[in-house]
């Protein structure tokens, strides 16, 4: 830590160094961030709710613990922000809908009992779309989230409050949740490292209601590869209330060796979206030589149809469906959500059974496919997102590469990997030419996450990038 450097700008194992030492402590960094929240966030719409006098009380009784060497985890008195839909006890979930503006629940989902048993200092909730189906971050009780590298665009969604609060430094960790990309491509677009874990890997209980099948896991954003491994060994554990964690029973999430190297398939496009910005395609390829030079077997693919029905047929079907089911409980829903949503819910309930198993079915043959791909290769590799980021409050780009592209033209790299329960994970890598980050996904077969983070980890050795950070006003 130099001289110049902020409080608020360490990493989480940094934070932990220092209060070990006595440099400073839990109460200093909760007081930093919130200094810095209260200079940028007024520009930035990151956070929905705060609760400053919790957080304080936690970070003395994490001060008390350094001081007597009995921290409860690395992560005592680290500040870690909770995206809002995600449960935390006595803070209101309002999901970005006005159909849940006085839901304030009595219990933690799991991944927030097991932080806070592990001593982190929950900050507040971040903010999302509504119902956190949509690739851009805005609602109509909360606003628009901006993107700290440049507040006239949008951060993505659904994680756009979560990735705009660690870029910007008001907390060096998140905790996200993705159902189709909602963490790698934020992170993507604000020069964060992301993981969405494996199905199972992070179990779940006491949360909302799951709308969007198996897909949606809960996962961390970080500046570095290590932050995110340090959230993953508290919350990366079997759980009896949820059956999907027991195949990782006997197997809690563990450090791999970071010289691991691996046979990749670099991606550079899909076949039924092939529209992509040209300076993602220039970063995206230079990082797949520089993973070349760090010694993996990389091999450059330009067909790839194996995503295609996910993106055509099993997201939307998942989403339409997922929606109209959350919906009947409301009479007079048309009238409280955002009316982009409203075609997606009636279409929704106009779907079949059949039109539903279809769905699942091309999920099942997809998984197959991949899995047979993974004898192959050990990680598959693509751009993030299709697009840089676009106005904070238009829903998606309506043109990339000069091509005329749908809602989901943006989103097309990530939504298989959630469909077949793979473990996915941003890196940034070489920005635009206009200073937006830039960034590209590795993707493993299920149950390599910790490898993933180890690959992760030692290109981020040799290509740093928590250094940079964005320039904000503070007024």
């Amino acid at each position: 830590m130099s001289a110049s450097t902020e409080l608020w700008q360490l990493s989480a194992t940094d934070l932990a160094k220092g209060y070990s030492t006595g440099r400073f402590t839990p109460i200093d960094v909760i007081n930093s961030c919130r200094a810095r929240m209260e200079q940028v966030d007024k520009h930035l719409n990151a956070f929905v709710y705060v609760d400053f006098d919790a957080a304080l009380k936690t970070a003395t009784e994490s001060t008390r613990r350094w001081r007597e060497g009995k921290p409860l985890s690395p992560l005592d008195g680290v500040p870690i922000s909770i995206k809002d839909n995600i449960n935390v006890a006595g803070m209101p979930t309002v999901w970005g809908s006005k159909l849940f503006g006085n839901y304030v629940p009595a219990d933690d989902e799991l991944p927030v009992a097991r932080l806070r048993k592990a001593g982190a200092v929950l900050l507040g909730k971040t903010n999302v779309p509504e119902f956190t189906l949509q690739g851009y971050t805005d609602n109509l009780v909360f606003g628009p989230t901006r993107n700290p590298w440049n507040l006239e665009l949008t951060p993505g969604g659904s994680s756009g409050g979560a990735v705009a609060a660690v870029a910007a430094g008001m907390g060096p960790i998140a905790l996200g949740t993705d159902g189709g990309g909602s963490i790698r491509r934020p992170s993507s677009h604000t020069g964060l490292a992301g993981l969405k874990p494996s199905i199972g890997r992070v179990p779940r209980s006491k949360g909302l209601p799951v709308i969007l099948h198996e897909n949606e896991v809960i996962g961390p954003i970080a500046r570095t590869v290590e932050d995110l491994e340090c959230v993953m060994k508290i919350i990366g554990s079997y759980d009896p209330e949820d059956p999907l964690s027991r195949c990782y029973r006997n197997t809690p999430y563990a450090e791999t060796d970071t010289k691991l190297s691996g046979r990749i398939l670099y991606i550079e496009t899909f076949n039924s979206s092939p529209a992509v910005d040209p300076e993602i395609k220039q970063s995206v390829h230079q990082a797949a030589q520089q993973l070349a030079a760090l010694g993996h077997d990389v091999e450059h693919c330009t067909t790839f149809t194996l995503a295609d029905s996910i993106n055509e047929i099993v997201w939307p079907v998942i989403g339409q469906t997922g929606l109209a089911w959350l919906l009947q409980a409301y009479p007079d829903w048309e009238t409280q959500i955002n009316p982009s949503l409203i075609d997606m819910a009636v279409t929704g309930q106009n779907l079949s059974a059949t039109a539903y198993l279809n769905a699942l079915d091309e999920i099942r043959i997809t998984k197959q496919k991949l899995s047979l791909l993974f004898e192959e290769y050990d990680f598959l590799m693509t751009p993030s997102a299709a697009a840089l980021p676009w106005p904070a409050a238009e829903i998606y780009p309506t043109h990339i590469a000069g091509t005329e592209v749908g809602p989901r033209g943006h989103a097309v790299f990530t939504a298989f990997v959630n469909a077949a329960g793979l473990p996915g994970l941003n890196l940034p890598g070489q920005p635009a030419q206009s200073g937006l980050p830039i960034g590209f996904q590795l993707v493993g077969p299920q149950g390599s996450d910790a490898r993933l983070c180890a690959i992760g980890r030692a290109f981020e050795a040799a290509h740093p990038w928590a250094s940079h950070w964005p320039e904000l006003p503070t007024r």
